[in-house]
């Protein structure tokens, strides 16, 4: 132990310690206001909708809680524990080479993670989906869901990593700038191929056929100036009955997506209006502005870590012995959400203020009275809380929470 190890434990007692707390206030908060509807959607949503959405809530914050101490104690086995001490130790002493043994070391970390994580995967998605009536999932697509993601992170993931790891070991003590240049470049490269690429291994995507919506979404289009590759229909319905609708893809590959629970939930114009939401966002440049902060985050991270890597406290504090850069990438993946927490609630703010922008362009391009019961019905039948605990949904909700949204779209359609 040193110094830094102290920090660690305080960031980690902190980081925690909030997140608890906010999980306590948040059931409480829910549970309170579970009897009665808010004043805003009292001729809305009936009351056991109102009472569903409230239990389903709590017993997802329940199963989070316990997520976070899995999680927790999986940290401190990795780090103060010597996890990844023992894990790198383990594989370095096969005949492979250093590039080797470290790919080995850090796939047999992210696998422990994985299975770690394995439980409360299984009891969201077949007890408590289950239990609201979401779940459509079978153990069999489940099991496939899994293998798919793993052999993705082994195709993909892992020769990224080894040319990351050469970057570190060759290029000096600018790698992180060439480093941050790969992932950036890998980023837009994935952004462009999930949709006819990585998606499709999920989900069928079918092009929306001819007929009354698709002429009134291509309308839209035309109007707002936005051009994509098509309109699509996702089996959203083969795992869950939870709806949504999204854009995906960059440049000219860009993909609009509907879930076909969404397509059966909202009618024509509540989906023009959350087409023209979606549109938003775009119009908006709010996918740029992310990008870009994203990419300031990430070089910033790189740069400590080009830092961190040259200083041994860093690794004896958290209980490593083997300094090398490949421990290091994965201390510092680890560790770094501990010590970034307190910059979620400033993420969600920026998130929620571009829901509004785009919630404006809504109502601007569409009926903002359909966005406004499209709404209602997404919060109903996906079973959203309409009373979560103000601290709370500061802190977590990158949407705002369904009385303050809906009463900003009704104040700027009685304004205009």
């Amino acid at each position: 132990m040193n110094n830094f190890t102290v920090i660690f434990l305080i960031a980690l007692a902190l980081s925690y310690g909030v997140q608890f707390w906010l999980s306590a206030r948040q059931k409480s908060y829910v549970r309170d206001h579970r009897d009665e509807v808010p004043a805003a959607f009292r001729d809305r949503v009936a009351l056991n909708a109102h009472q569903k959405a409230a239990d389903y809530t709590i017993e997802k914050s329940r199963l989070g809680d316990l997520d976070s101490v899995a999680g927790l104690l999986f940290l401190l086995a990795l780090t103060l524990g010597g996890g990844v001490s023992l894990v790198f130790d383990f594989w370095a002493t096969f005949e492979l080479s250093t590039m080797q043994s470290s790919l080995a070391a850090v796939a047999s970390i992210i696998l422990l993670m994985t299975l770690i994580e394995m439980p409360f995967s299984l009891y969201q998605t077949f007890v408590i989906e289950e239990k609201y009536g979401f779940n459509k999932n079978t153990l069999g697509q489940f099991a496939k869901d899994q293998l798919i993601s793993i052999g993705l992170t082994l195709i993909i993931g892992m020769p990224l990593l080894a040319l990351i790891l050469w970057v570190m070991d060759s290029i000096g003590s600018l790698w992180w700038v060439y480093a941050w240049l790969i992932i950036i470049s890998f980023s837009l490269l994935m952004s462009w191929l999930f949709p006819t690429v990585i998606a499709p291994l999920f989900n069928k995507f079918t092009p929306m056929q001819d007929g009354s919506l698709r002429d009134r979404i291509q309308d839209l289009l035309k109007r707002c100036g936005f051009n994509s590759q098509g309109i699509f229909i996702m089996d959203g319905s083969r795992r869950s009955g939870h709806g949504n609708a999204y854009f995906t893809g960059l440049g000219n590959n860009k993909r609009i997506v509907f879930f076909d629970t969404l397509i059966n939930s909202l009618d024509e114009d509540e989906l023009e209006a959350v087409l023209a939401h979606e549109l938003g966002h775009f119009k908006c440049k709010h996918v740029i502005k992310m990008l870009v902060a994203s990419s300031i985050m990430t070089l910033i991270s790189f740069a400590v870590l080009g830092w961190l890597i040259t200083q041994d406290w860093f690794f004896d504090g958290l209980g490593v012995s083997t300094h090398s850069n490949a421990a290091a990438l994965l201390l510092f993946t680890l560790v770094s959400p501990v010590f970034t927490t307190f910059m979620q609630p400033i993420s969600a703010y920026f998130q929620r203020k571009f829901e509004f922008e785009a919630d404006d362009f809504a109502t601007s391009h569409a009926q903002g009275s359909k966005m406004v019961s499209g709404l209602v019905k997404l919060y109903e039948e996906n079973a959203s809380t309409l009373t979560p605990d103000p601290l709370y949904s500061a802190f977590h909700y990158s949407h705002p929470p369904a009385a303050i949204r809906i009463a900003h779209i009704e104040a700027k359609l009685q304004s205009a």
